[in-house]
């Protein structure tokens, strides 16, 4: 069945994969409350049956959980699945730097080769495959040369254990010296309508080095849902209750946005989030978008933002709203 979701390639690699990944860190219950495997992977076979082949996982995700959940979703269905996981947040060595504490138990970052080649081996048993089509370097590790973690990664894949290399958490220094080192397909980064920096410091390096972007947080926590108004509050320990991007300066700003887009969300019968989504891929050097989903709807509402064509007048649009609206956001 043909869904015209949009593919692009993985850099240099011959992969293809959909513009649209699916992002599994909620699916991993870490900082999201909790998970529920059922559900999880119902959404898994949702994004895989619109269109979605990029899933986007790593060891982080609650321990090997989210792992180890994708692995039972895409047990019969390896070969639709572009699939992405990471390596160099350890908890079996207490190598390199300490970043922080999961459940009382020190996780460190750390990129050494012997630990990246014990890394793989525990990635692939809990996904239940062979190959692991782009793993990335999930942050950087200050105390292992690039040199010694390229070559681990150049091993894996001459031995077929991973098909592409990506990065993420990525200075521009750092995408020099991975190129120097090697071949790195891709970076991973956040990037959205109101965080753009990496228009400036990374996606220059990355576009004329021929290196994808696979970006995520595309909605912004929820404040580019469109659902997002100015008089919701945030109670408990919800990440957003004290962030200043949440501010209700801001999100009257995000309104007069999402009131300046809305004509182009309607004429292409979309959500506002959705237009938001295809925006983001039309942006020069922005490659992929990372989505999260935590039920089947949301994965399906994803992939649709894959399959709208904005014309070059709907982008200028976006644009001009965009710098209108959002030049002085705060946080």
């Amino acid at each position: 069945m043909s869904h015209n979701m949009l593919t692009r390639p993985i850099g240099k690699s011959g992969i293809n994969a959909s513009a649209i990944g699916l992002g599994t860190w909620a699916i991993g219950g870490w900082m999201w409350g909790g998970t529920d495997e059922a559900r999880s992977i119902e959404t898994i076979h949702a994004s895989i049956d619109e269109g979605v082949s990029l899933i986007d996982t790593a060891p982080a995700y609650g321990q090997g959980l989210a792992e180890e959940i994708v692995g039972k979703a895409i047990k019969d269905k390896r070969e639709k699945v572009v699939l992405a996981t990471k390596c160099g947040l350890v908890w079996h060595t207490q190598q390199g730097n300490h970043f922080f504490d999961y459940e009382g138990a020190p996780v460190h970052r750390y990129l050494g080769k012997d630990s990246i080649i014990h890394e793989v081996e525990e990635s692939l048993k809990r996904l239940g495959t062979d190959y692991i089509d782009h793993y990335i370097t999930h942050w950087q590790d200050p105390t292992t040369p690039v040199d010694e973690t390229m070559e681990a990664l150049e091993v894996l894949k001459s031995s077929g254990k991973i098909r592409s290399i990506g990065a993420s958490n990525t200075s521009a220094q750092d995408i020099k010296a991975y190129l120097n080192a090697g071949s790195l397909d891709a970076i991973q980064e956040e990037y959205s309508m109101v965080k753009r920096d990496i228009e400036q410091s990374l996606l220059p390096v990355a576009r004329e080095n021929n290196v994808s972007v696979l970006s995520y947080s595309s909605l912004a926590l929820g404040i580019l849902s469109g659902k997002m108004t100015v008089d919701r509050t945030f109670d408990g320990d919800d990440q957003r209750k004290d962030n200043p991007r949440f501010s209700k300066a801001n999100r009257l700003k995000v309104q007069h946005l999402m009131e300046a887009i809305k004509p182009v969300a309607d004429q292409h019968d979309v959500t506002l989030a959705q237009t938001v989504i295809a925006w983001t891929l039309q942006q020069p050097g922005i490659t992929f978008s990372l989505c999260g989903a935590r039920t089947a709807e949301q994965a399906r509402e994803n992939a649709k933002a894959g399959r709208i064509q904005l014309s070059p007048d709907d982008v200028a649009l976006i644009d001009g709203a965009a710098r209108k609206h959002l030049t002085d956001l705060d946080g």
